[in-house]
């Protein structure tokens, strides 16, 4: 005979239970507060605890930056396998799986459309494609755009988002970095603006090219910019890196990037910089 009587029923049992759906909170990456996910997606994805940039994806972005009414360009140009690259898993079954799925086509997407007053035309690298890596066919989109601003005499915006050059297309990779920074001299000698924005990542060989070019370059906060990753240097030098090294903050500090801009400001800090170049 149990000892004990107990008034009440046992916890969570009986109507007044509450059950809270999985999915409402999400723990930060950063700052490891939960927070209800409804208000970090109407903080355009930033952690209104501690101001942490989660990333987003290119048609996002091109919506967050672009005015309504935008227009896709070269979405039909996909990457192919010309080296017959062979490891672990196959490139080709890479590309396979990535073209049946409901994401991305392609590590980059490009667009034009306007800022307020400004014809604008874009590109966002997609993290969620090989870690946004640069390929032949990310190079042709990017310099394909610079062709069409250099023909409709507009600016050029592109966002950066990436872990450098594909390795799986070797040196078709590497090619891209002085192809599309040939397109941004045409640009350039053109005198039309060329703005870039820098997100985290930016690394390898899309910071060794066209992400550091820019007539104006801008990252988000707390975004790794740099070619090696902070480790590889540091076992490289055989030396402690600075504290933030390599982080947004840090090379503004240092003069490497012109502004670090909040996501909610930045398609009105985007306006007021083509109000400076365009007049």
């Amino acid at each position: 005979m149990a000892w004990f009587k107990r008034d009440k029923k046992s916890i969570g049992v009986g109507e007044d239970r509450k059950i809270i759906p999985e999915g409402l909170w999400q723990k930060c990456d950063r700052c490891k507060e939960p927070v209800w996910k409804k208000e970090i997606d109407a903080n355009f994805n930033v952690c209104p605890k501690c101001n942490h940039h989660y990333k987003i994806g290119a048609i996002e972005r091109l919506n967050l930056l672009f005015d309504a009414g935008w227009k896709e360009l070269d979405p039909g140009l996909f990457s192919t396998d010309p080296l017959e690259f062979l490891a672990a898993k196959p490139y080709r079954e890479t590309l396979d799986a990535l073209a049946g799925g409901s994401g991305p086509r392609e590590a980059v997407v490009t667009g034009q459309g306007r800022i307020g007053d400004f014809p604008v035309i874009m590109a966002a690298m997609e993290y969620s494609f090989i870690g946004g890596s640069m390929g032949s066919v990310v190079g042709e989109k990017i310099t394909r755009a610079a062709e069409r601003a250099l023909a409709r005499k507009s600016a050029l915006i592109i966002v950066s988002c990436s872990g450098g050059a594909r390795m799986q297309e070797g040196m078709l990779s590497l090619m891209q970095m002085a192809k599309v920074s040939s397109a941004l001299s045409r640009l350039d000698q053109a005198g039309l603006p060329y703005i870039s924005l820098l997100t985290d990542p930016t690394t390898g060989g899309v910071t060794a090219s066209f992400a550091m070019l820019g007539d104006l370059n801008i990252a988000e906060p707390g975004a790794l910019i740099g070619f090696a990753g902070p480790r590889v240097i540091e076992q490289t030098i055989r030396q402690k890196l600075p504290e933030g090294f390599q982080t947004s903050e840090f090379l503004l500090d240092h003069g490497f990037v012109d502004a670090v801009v909040a996501r909610g400001e930045m398609k009105s800090y985007l306006e007021r910089s083509l109000r400076f170049f365009v007049g």
